[in-house]
């Protein structure tokens, strides 16, 4: 399980350098005005970095004792990589 943790954790690093253009380029929900569904766009690509360190802490913490939390809760970041990271990748190879 803990070479788990670091493979996967790994990965969610890795994804940091793609993740930077991406919320670059989400600022342009913004070229015909300031809506909400803008805001929430920049504000839910934005958070990726905060969500995979907190979950990153959170999983090693849980480790010992509550092993079936600790993967739930490492695997959160998987949400941002796939709902993001397999739609950008689809229509890049398309």
């Amino acid at each position: 399980m803990r070479t788990y943790f670091v493979i996967s954790q790994i990965i969610y690093v890795l994804c940091f350098v793609p993740w930077v253009l991406i919320w670059g380029i989400s600022f342009m929900g913004f070229d015909s005005g300031i809506s909400g569904a803008a805001i929430a766009l920049v504000s839910v690509i934005g958070v990726y970095p905060l969500v995979t360190i907190a979950c990153a802490i959170m999983a090693w913490v849980f480790y010992k004792k509550r092993k079936r939390a600790a993967v739930i809760v490492n695997s959160i970041p998987l949400l941002w990589v796939l709902g993001i990271g397999v739609p950008v990748l689809a229509l890049n190879l398309s």
